[in-house]
């Protein structure tokens, strides 16, 4: 279907005009009047991110047009606050930590999309085993601070927004596509236009691999992606007394892919990191997401709107994969033997199809529906005061309901020659059978107060959470209530915060702010949640191209909470347990200037450092290969101490060309840093070619070095980044 579809989307093309850019206003530190923006958006450009109460990054849609990435975590490398590990090289399933919040699968952050929340379920499993594709985004929009009480429940860390591609002002359309190593191609293709009343626009993405890895008999360990996204928009006249705006938006995304949580030996990895064990052969995840947001905007007065939206989303995934293998009637997790080779000799003999065994491989059908819905409104109203003073009031409150759906199984396999064949089928539901929901009302309030130089914002938060898990038992496939399990936790907070902001003038500004951290907790009765104070402080500097910023932050938790995830070496019942007290501070700098600007040529230079001192603070024990047996002073795992980023650019009219760089420190894989991921340093380059107004060649290098590097020991054993690649397309705008 791609070639064809490819092919004919060209022919469409080739022979429309090209359209005019949008302005971007330039960074600054202005004593600017509020700026009332899109209500997808957070931030809306980096003009308003440099003028916040906290620290925001707003990363344009020109700033991720330079390398067209499609892993999310090559794109947030340059935002500092930001720790990640990887773990498929592609950045299909993300790890990110913001501020020290414990980076696994992503959990601990509050990830929307147009303003949204697009965790399969946010509340009641939080892990993010679905992800927004940032190749068909067209701004990230990244919060952290006191005013991202606005966007729980996850307030400890921060808050991401991806904006995705919106309903242009007049016609115009878009085709791009980039095909390189490993089989790697992406083709993302959008139309839209708008009328008087009337808007729409349509989009397809597809992107797919072979994989770097190599499996016997050359079996695919690539992945294949698709997503449909539309957009339809109706709008009163100009004219109109109180103008309205509604917006219907649909998205689908599926994938398959062969991906394992098997890595590899330490032995095997130094030898060939790109190598894949027989006894993953099976492996493969099958997913599928679909959304509907309604929108409706109306603005009552310029000063005075109300913004609704209505969404339902549901996902629903089965990831096929080797749990368990069987030696000499042991039985062990897979990241057991990867933790302890010596130990378990004969297992990994038989994982790597070393030696023949009939009932030597169990392989999980991690099969489970997820379902997300609710409303949420926000109020904004603005007015100036005496002394022309600003004045911002908004109230947000939102009604959310979502599930996660458990029903699995497990079969097992023999091995021969290295390759697996089906010996048993395993009984439905035998592996998980359950249901678990949360019912939530959250609601805030935001006050913002302008006079000359100085910004206040207090506001506060109110969160109340119904966590229910119904359990039906490994052994009742039909779910007959007269065998169900329940339990279910209740929790009601209030979360404050305010921040201040002083401008100086339009060179130089400082800020600071203190809120409350929150995470919900989970459904066993009486846990309680995880909770913070949270404080930092910063100073804004602005002359000519020359912008920076340093901030300084703390994060004390009276009681973090663990998740008991499969992916990082755990049992995968997504309970939380408490792991109390931990202290998360640290540093934040980022640097941009033009090296260079005139009417011929521009080099634009960014530097972003993150230092993040992440401890516990109390002695405990877990079932997570990651914490394992931790002590007071230990290392939060899986978050390094030093990251460095820099880019630089040099842009002509016909000609782009792009390099960053990137180094992440090592960092410990066990709360007692017995082991580790050493540091790595990889550098990136593009270059874009203007062949004519609205046609653009593109090629881009991952991994310019081909810098062999391995990213983490989870979900089991040690795995590799991507290897040295080279892409090359084209992009086509009519």
């Amino acid at each position: 279907m791609k070639k064809p579809l490819l092919l004919l989307t060209i022919l469409f093309c080739v022979s429309l005009n090209a359209q005019n850019q949008p302005v971007v206003l330039k960074d600054s530190i202005f004593p600017l009047d509020e700026v009332i923006i899109k209500g997808n958006t957070i931030l809306g450009n980096k003009f308003v991110a440099k003028n916040r109460t906290g620290a925001a990054y707003f990363l344009s849609k020109e700033e991720l047009a330079q390398f067209d990435y499609v892993d999310i975590n090559r794109a947030l490398n340059k935002i500092p606050g930001i720790n990640f590990f990887e773990e498929d090289g592609f950045g299909l399933r993300p790890n990110i930590s913001i501020r020290g919040t414990s980076p696994e699968r992503s959990s601990k952050i509050a990830i929307m999309e147009d303003g949204v929340l697009i965790s399969p379920a946010p509340y009641s499993a939080s892990s993010a085993y679905y992800f927004p594709s940032i190749a068909r985004m067209e701004a990230l929009e990244v919060l952290k601070g006191s005013s991202q009480i606005q966007y729980g429940p996850y307030t400890s860390g921060g808050a991401i927004n991806f904006v995705s591609t919106g309903i242009p002002d007049s016609f115009e359309g878009k085709v791009r596509s980039i095909y390189g190593s490993f089989h790697t191609g992406q083709l993302h293709t959008s139309i839209g236009d708008s009328f008087e009343n009337f808007g729409y626009s349509l989009e397809y993405l597809n992107f797919n691999s072979n994989g770097f890895k190599t499996l016997g008999n050359n079996l695919n360990t690539g992945f294949d992606i698709n997503e449909i996204s539309s957009k339809i928009r109706y709008k009163t006249s100009e004219d109109a007394k109180i103008k309205q705006v509604v917006e219907l938006k649909f998205h689908h995304y599926d994938e398959v892919s062969n991906e394992t949580y098997l890595g590899l030996t330490t032995a095997d990895f130094e030898k060939a990191p790109y190598m894949r064990y027989s006894g993953s052969e099976k492996d493969k995840m099958d997913a599928e997401q679909i959304q509907y947001v309604l929108t409706h905007e109306i603005n009552f007065t310029e000063n005075f709107k109300i913004t609704s939206n209505f969404y339902h989303n549901e996902f629903k995934r089965n990831w096929y994969k080797l749990d368990d293998v069987v030696f000499d009637g042991s039985s062990q997790k897979i990241s057991e033997i990867l933790s302890n080779p010596a130990q378990y000799a004969g297992h990994i003999a038989v994982v790597k199809g070393e030696l023949d065994s009939e009932i030597a491989l169990k392989v999980k059908a991690n099969n489970r529906k997820y379902l997300s819905k609710g409303a949420q409104t926000k109020i904004d109203y603005h007015w100036y005061g005496k002394n022309n003073s600003f004045h911002d009031l908004e109230i947000g409150f939102r009604f959310h309901y979502d599930e996660e759906d458990r029903f699995q199984w497990e079969d097992t396999y023999a091995i021969t020659n290295g390759f697996m064949s089906l010996e048993t089928y395993g009984e439905k539901g035998a592996q998980g059978n359950r249901i678990s929901s949360a019912n939530t009302f959250a609601s805030y309030v935001m006050y913002k107060y302008k006079f000359n130089g100085l910004t206040i914002s207090p506001g506060i938060r109110y969160e109340n959470i119904k966590l229910s898990r119904d359990d039906f038992g490994k052994s009742n496939p039909l779910r007959s209530l007269n065998d169900v399990s329940s339990r279910e936790n209740k929790v009601s907070v209030l979360i404050p915060g305010i921040g201040f902001n002083y401008t100086f003038n339009n060179k130089l500004s400082v800020f600071s702010g203190i809120h409350k951290g929150f995470s919900p907790p989970g459904n066993s009765v009486g846990q309680k949640p995880e909770e913070s104070v949270n404080l930092e402080a910063g100073i804004r500097f602005s002359l000519d191209t020359f912008n920076a910023e340093l901030i300084a932050y703390q994060n004390d938790y009276s009681n973090l909470l663990g998740n008991d995830l499969a992916a990082t070496g755990g049992l995968g019942e997504l309970d939380p347990f408490n792991a109390g007290e931990a202290l998360v501070n640290g540093l934040e700098m980022l640097i941009t200037t033009d090296l260079m600007e005139n009417g011929d040529i521009k080099i634009p230079f960014s530097i972003s450092y993150t230092l993040t001192n992440a401890k516990f603070l109390t002695d405990f024990g877990s079932t997570q290969d990651i914490w394992g047996e931790v002590n007071n002073g230990d290392r939060i795992p899986y978050i390094p101490k030093h990251r460095l980023n820099t880019a630089i650019s040099i842009q002509t009219n016909k000609f782009e060309f792009h390099l960053n760089s990137n180094y992440n420190g090592k960092f410990s894989t066990t709360a007692n840093g017995s082991v580790e991921i050493p540091a790595y340093f990889i550098l990136d380059a593009s270059m874009i070619y203007k062949l004519r107004s609205n046609l653009k060649l593109k090629t881009k290098f991952l991994n310019l070095l081909d810098e062999g590097y391995a990213v983490s020991r989870a979900p089991a054993g040690l795995r590799p980044g991507h290897p040295f690649g080279v892409y090359a397309g084209f992009e086509l705008n009519f």
